[in-house]
């Protein structure tokens, strides 16, 4: 079968590998018709996530069809027009039934790259680095889909594939930076970056009952779409001071919530930004945490941030006294898709989260890796580039 493969640090390639196998009786084989680039796959393009190994296949956010399952599998067929969740879970350990799934004690057989980074393993999750478990990923023809049962949801008839594959990954992560941040109704609330996770944070903040919405980006082609598409109100911190104008808007007090959706590379044209270029390129830290400390900053006495965007190792000059004297709870996590994904199908199908606006390029896999390079460099109003195998 064809793949996208990672040849080494900011460099892909369309190649023929070994059609994918049941190992397992809960597994099933899935034949991929809709896959998404994602912002963190850009950490994987860019060797800043260990445990890239040349010819690892790329892609987590997908959907396709069920054409094989183990002998084990009970709730899916053949057949099934599935959306899989980027996570895996095996649906029996004690993070699996507590709902926290991405944490799952069984679906990682590389514990120990986790356990000397992290202190502890995280869960399987497709295409993401021998870190979380080395699986293959679901920019390909097939991808081998470990516990099918509890990672596939069929999606609604009537729902495309552009709307449904969100729901893989992005949906569900920008829910639960809301749910989790504690968007209650009448807050107000900021989501730093404005991809596609940073609209879905947006969105569900908005239905959770948030007064006031407000997205931080620079790119007028994802501003745009904040207001057209999402309905909430937008900030370009490219020509205004982000805390200033967050006080202003909110009565002096800042916002209630703070949603981080960029992660470990965030931009910025301050003097912290190229102090954070600076150092991870010295190797003296890991990770340029600019916008997590704005949320910081920003979040009102008492307020939540929560920080959605992917985080390998070490930050520098992170707030502390800002969050310890403000009272602020801080929270942060790995998508728990499984618990929201059904019902998050069930709101898109209702018209009441719009998704299919994030697919600005669809394109063959034959040209995933120029999908890529725009999706990298932001060029011609790229969101997120789809690939159909």
């Amino acid at each position: 079968m064809k793949a996208l493969v990672w040849t080494g640090i900011n460099e892909l390639a369309v190649e023929t590998v070994d059609d994918p196998r049941i190992l397992n009786a809960h597994d099933a084989i899935v034949k991929v018709t809709t896959t998404v680039t994602c912002g963190s796959d850009l950490h994987l393009l860019g060797g800043y996530v260990p445990g890239m190994r040349a010819g690892d296949i790329l892609g987590h956010e997908f959907m396709g069809e069920i054409v094989e399952v183990g002998s084990a599998v009970t709730k899916r067929k053949v057949g099934d027009r599935v959306v899989v969740c980027s996570f895996m879970s095996c649906g029996q350990c004690v993070y699996c039934k507590a709902g926290k799934t991405s944490l799952c004690d069984n679906s990682n057989p590389h514990q120990g790259m986790g356990e000397g980074l992290w202190g502890a393993a995280t869960g399987g999750c497709f295409g993401y680095s021998q870190i979380t478990g080395g699986f293959a990923g679901s920019h390909a023809d097939y991808v081998r889909v470990p516990f099918v049962d509890t990672g596939a949801f069929p999606v609604p008839d009537g729902v495309t594939d552009e709307q449904a594959v969100f729901a893989s990954d992005a949906v569900p992560t920008g829910w639960m930076g809301a749910d989790l941040g504690g968007v209650q109704p009448g807050d107000t609330v900021a989501v730093w970056g404005a991809g596609g996770v940073g609209q879905m944070a947006a969105r569900a903040s908005m239905l959770l009952g948030a007064e006031k919405v407000i997205v931080i980006d620079r790119l007028p082609e994802r501003l745009d779409q904040v207001t057209r598409r999402i309905g909430a109100e937008t900030l370009d911190y490219s020509s205004t001071e982000v805390m200033a104008e967050l006080r202003e808007r909110t009565g002096g007090r800042g916002p209630d919530v703070a949603i981080e959706a960029v992660g470990m590379e965030a931009h910025s044209h301050r003097a912290d930004g190229v102090y954070d270029k600076a150092k991870s390129l010295l190797k003296l830290e890991t990770d340029r945490p600019t916008a997590l400390r704005e949320a910081v900053l920003s979040a009102r006495k008492g307020g939540s941030v929560f920080s959605l965007g992917v985080f390998g190792g070490y930050v520098d000059k992170f707030p502390l006294g800002a969050f310890m004297n403000k009272a602020l709870t801080l929270r942060s996590g790995q998508q728990f898709g499984h618990r929201y994904i059904p019902m998050l199908l069930e709101r898109i199908a209702a018209g009441e989260i719009s998704t299919d606006h994030l697919a600005t390029h669809v394109m063959p896999l034959s040209d995933a890796p120029q999908g890529y390079d725009m999706f990298k460099k932001k060029t011609d109003g790229c969101v997120r580039a789809v690939f159909h195998p």
